[in-house]
């Protein structure tokens, strides 16, 4: 079991009562969103511009959140092509007001570079 996140904090949110699912846990989907906004502020950066999501792999979901933990999201870049790039995303979370952090979701996001016409661009050397 992972017991420090890969990568850097890139967002950190509280999960709230608005975002459960039927059972009360919080809505998988929304954790999905705040990975992918978090991978987005990252690959946005790398691009030097404007990204799209264009896939997500490996998607697991370990465990559940809950009501009032805080969710935070650690990214790193993976692998960077000539437009487009992979992030790995893990989010973990601090259960109540314990100090404690568990893994709770983790996968890869593939981002393209696009121009302002939404085409496909290169990603600038490093």
């Amino acid at each position: 079991m992972d017991i420090e996140p890969d990568g850097d904090v890139t967002l950190r949110t509280l999960a709230m009562p608005a975002d459960t699912n039927v059972s009360g846990d919080i809505f998988g989907g929304w954790v999905l969103s705040q990975m992918d906004i978090a991978a987005g502020i990252v690959a946005g950066e790398r691009a030097d511009g404007r990204v799209a999501t264009v896939a997500v792999d490996a998607m697991k979901f370990i465990r559940p959140v809950k009501v009032g933990d805080v969710l935070c999201v650690y990214c790193s870049i993976q692998r960077v092509g000539r437009t487009s790039m992979a992030i790995e995303v893990e989010a973990w979370v601090r259960r109540g007001r314990t100090r404690g952090r568990e893994k709770v979701t983790e996968a890869i996001f593939t981002f393209v570079a696009i121009d302002e016409e939404g085409k496909p661009r290169e990603v600038p050397k490093v």
